[in-house]
């Protein structure tokens, strides 16, 4: 009788969670676009361009999930969110998603109730100075002033950072990217602070990048990745498994390119035509269609056509893969298997 009550408590739990989670795709559906929350700019990450139009590595993560649920790249609105407002405007159903640089912790993910679904970039705190300071390592910064972003874990490692080497600090407290690139260049600090990638898209921004230098030093871990509200489950794993659709896409060779063509004629590989929804019926499970991922990917390329094009080493920003490179090259990006 025990297990007879467990199970049906199981069951109704189980069917009040789905009908929640649900009810986000549902809103998607119903209102023809996804309300995506990015960074308030970000070049390379997520920034308007001279027309307007929002770009970006983060920014091409929510056009590929508008692409698997709504068939339409565009049919997003982008949503500015800064350290402060972001997690307010996802628990608020502002946005349905966050996908700007927010790094992975204990505290986000468990007591401010929202779900990370993966990493699309591994990173780690730096500092960023002038040359003309002649500073070579972050432990000669005692008595410096830092431009650093409130609301974010930056704050706390940099804290950490000159606590461990017992050095003190003058915290200049700024809310956006574009606030702490002109304090930091009108002088009002001696040091930027914050993600690595971040120092390396806002010194590409500036008039003569080498005039200033990141330092050595990273300082901390940080995972950036998209994430949804607690109790989204549903809809948490379509921004999830999106996401891996396009790491598992490089890792396979699909490309923007030829993945349409490849899904009219399927492969011999058998996870590849998975993904493609030539065989099994993962779309389904989704809550979508069999053409989900093949649509995620032509929007804007697999994972290392999104790098190469919008922060690669060919780009201003300038970043090398490094531990973003595919698990198969040494690197961090490894997609669960799809099956």
């Amino acid at each position: 009788m025990k297990k007879s009550v467990f199970l049906g408590a199981l069951t109704v739990a189980g069917l009040t969670a789905g009908a929640a989670a649900a009810a986000t795709l549902d809103d998607i559906k119903a209102r023809g676009k996804l309300n995506c929350g990015v960074t308030t700019g970000l070049v390379g990450f997520a920034a308007p361009d001279a027309n307007g139009e929002w770009q970006g590595f983060d920014v091409a993560v929510c056009r590929a999930v508008a692409a698997a649920v709504l068939e339409d790249k565009t049919a997003v609105e982008f949503v500015p969110t800064t350290g402060k407002t972001r997690f307010t405007a996802l628990a608020s159903g502002e946005v349905d998603m966050l996908a700007r640089n927010t790094t992975w912790t204990l505290t986000r993910d468990v007591d401010l109730k929202n779900e990370f679904v993966g990493i699309n970039y591994y990173d780690g705190q730096g500092f960023m100075i002038p040359k003309a300071l002649g500073v070579t390592s972050a432990k000669e910064l005692n008595g410096a002033t830092v431009c650093i972003q409130t609301g974010t874990t930056t704050e706390l490692n940099l804290a950490d950072f000159f606590r461990a080497n017992d050095m003190e600090y003058e915290p200049v407290p700024i809310e956006t990217n574009a606030e702490a690139q002109q304090q930091y260049l009108a002088g009002a600090c001696d040091v930027y602070t914050t993600d690595s990638s971040g120092l390396a898209a806002t010194r590409a921004t500036f008039e003569n990048p080498s005039d200033h230098v990141i330092l050595p030093e990273i300082i901390s871990k940080e995972p950036l990745g998209p994430l949804v509200r607690h109790g989204d489950q549903a809809w948490g794993d379509i921004v999830r498994w999106t996401l891996n659709a396009l790491i598992s896409a490089e890792e396979n060779g699909l490309t923007s390119a030829n993945v349409e063509e490849l899904a009219e004629k399927g492969t011999d590989k058998p996870e590849v035509n998975r993904i493609l929804g030539v065989e099994g019926n993962l779309g389904e499970m989704l809550g979508l269609d069999d053409r989900w991922a093949v649509r995620a990917i032509a929007a804007g390329g697999n994972y290392g056509e999104l790098f190469a094009k919008h922060i690669g080493e060919d780009t201003p920003v300038g970043l090398a893969r490094g531990l973003n490179a595919l698990w198969t090259d040494g690197g961090l990006m490894y997609a669960p298997p799809f099956r």
